[in-house]
């Protein structure tokens, strides 16, 4: 049990510290923290890959449980990417560079390597389900497969229904209602959120079967209450002001509803 579990988590956490801290000199050089939004999504993948690369359980579900991971970080990296490499620092690390002032380096150093360990966690589901040493159920095999393309289809959707909108001439100043955006202020963050789900169904087997719970209920915590929804809809007033109030009085702001009539 030590071999299998302890010693490839130890691994795991000791590599991710080791790359936040080599990207932590790359944004020392650069100016430009954003690289952290990449790494973080692109460490999840390769420790979740290495997770379930690890000679131990069930190597049928052990491959299921890495492909999905890999399939998530792919899709997110790419997409963080676009929107990091080659543009100016966003607001939100830029704003924390000019509120830290002199102890911004320090500061950094001791983020980047918080989302080292956050990256850590959340692949802690991927060893957890690669470590049972029975099958799950053949419909939690068949559900999950179906809640993970719920979620990485809709965030997908999401974005590009968000991208297309942004490159409208009259969307300055305005919230998008488009599509998801009409149903959800944050479609994103909820399919986000659902794809998180499909490792509980995988794990019902493992003993471990507490980890991938914790990180989704984690992850709603964190969505609705601290780094997702409150952040994002401030900006967004200050931004846009009247007219998200409005958008907030009519829309739901997490699980995808019918807009309420004003």
């Amino acid at each position: 049990m030590w071999f299998d579990v302890v010693l490839p988590l130890s691994i795991g956490l000791a590599a991710s510290s080791a790359v936040m801290t080599a990207l932590w000199f790359v944004q020392r050089r650069t100016g430009n923290a954003g690289i952290v939004d990449v790494a973080w999504a692109a460490l999840v993948g390769l420790l979740g890959v290495f997770f379930a690369a690890w000679p131990a359980g069930i190597p049928w579900l052990r491959a299921l449980a890495g492909a999905m991971i890999a399939g998530w970080s792919l899709r997110l990296t790419a997409y963080l990417c676009r929107r990091v490499v080659g543009h100016p620092e966003e607001g939100r690390y830029a704003e924390l560079r000019r509120r830290w002032g002199d102890n911004a380096s320090q500061k950094f150093f001791s983020f980047f390597q918080m989302q080292a360990a956050a990256a850590w966690i959340f692949a802690t589901p991927i060893l957890a389900i690669s470590r049972s040493t029975s099958p799950p159920p053949e419909w939690c095999v068949v559900l999950a497969m179906a809640v993970w393309c719920i979620g990485v289809v809709g965030v997908s959707l999401a974005d590009r229904q968000l991208a297309r909108f942004k490159r409208l001439p009259e969307a300055r100043a305005r919230t998008c209602r488009e599509g998801l955006w009409r149903y959800s202020r944050h479609p994103n963050y909820f399919f986000e959120w659902v794809h998180w789900n499909s490792y509980i169904l995988l794990a019902t087997a493992s003993s471990f079967w507490w980890a991938p719970v914790l990180v989704a209920c984690g992850l709603l915590y964190l969505l609705l209450f601290v780094t997702g929804i409150p952040p994002t809809e401030a900006q967004a007033i200050a931004s846009r002001g009247d007219d998200y109030r409005d958008y907030q009085r009519t829309t739901s702001p997490f699980f995808p509803w019918p807009p309420r009539t004003k």
